[in-house]
């Protein structure tokens, strides 16, 4: 297998971690790098619609400005009782109330307000799935996309110290736990970016082996 270079667009060695440990083998092939090597390149912003059009943005833009393949997603909470939201905000849900630089107290904050608007919302109404979506994309185009979900209920408190953002009160019935109780192999079994990455890994290994 040749051996490719590609850009994760974060700045999260958590992600990178998580990603490479996803692709198993054919991570092995690959010198991965992440923003922390570029720090002088500016920021792409997520004004996408979709999930979709944030991930291409990203990988499209970091690409370009680096030269380098590039893997962006993005994801985030859809609550149907919401219409959807917070969706692409996911992240800065709570931004208008929450102005630390801590991003444990965004992630409260996000959720907390979750909470409120949900608080007169009945339990069998309040289904939800973390979406992702995956993108690779080289200077000029997209190369390969996958996309994943995780269906659950938003829970009425939260539970579990393990993950982040919305996962405290994220509750997955089959595994009667929320995504902050599952231990982090089991949360790479189900979540919404590890069925990603299970798409976009033999994609991703046609591609590099071509």
């Amino acid at each position: 297998m040749t051996q490719k270079t590609i850009l994760i667009a974060t700045t999260n060695t958590g992600k990178l971690e998580e990603l490479t440990a996803l692709l198993g083998p054919v991570g092995q092939g690959i010198r991965w790098m992440t923003l922390r090597d570029f720090p002088n390149i500016p920021e792409v912003i997520e004004d996408g619609q979709t999930f979709c059009d944030n991930a291409r943005k990203k990988a499209l833009g970091y690409a370009k400005a680096t030269g380098v393949w590039t893997i962006a997603d993005d994801s985030g909470l859809v609550i149907d009782a919401l219409d959807g939201a917070p969706g692409v905000f996911s992240a800065r849900y709570a931004a208008d109330e929450c102005d630390s630089p801590n991003r444990c107290e965004l992630d409260r904050a996000n959720y907390e307000k979750v909470l409120r608007k949900l608080n007169d919302v009945p339990d069998e109404q309040r289904t939800a799935r973390f979406q992702c979506h995956l993108c690779l994309a080289s200077p000029d185009n997209v190369l390969l996309e996958a996309t994943g979900t995780v269906e659950g209920v938003v829970i009425r408190q939260a539970k579990g110290e393990n993950g982040f953002g919305y996962d405290p009160i994220f509750y997955i019935p089959s595994l009667k736990k929320t995504a902050a109780q599952l231990e982090n192999h089991e949360k790479n079994m189900i979540s919404h970016r590890g069925n990603a990455i299970r798409h976009f890994k033999p994609l991703l290994e046609h591609l590099i082996n071509k």
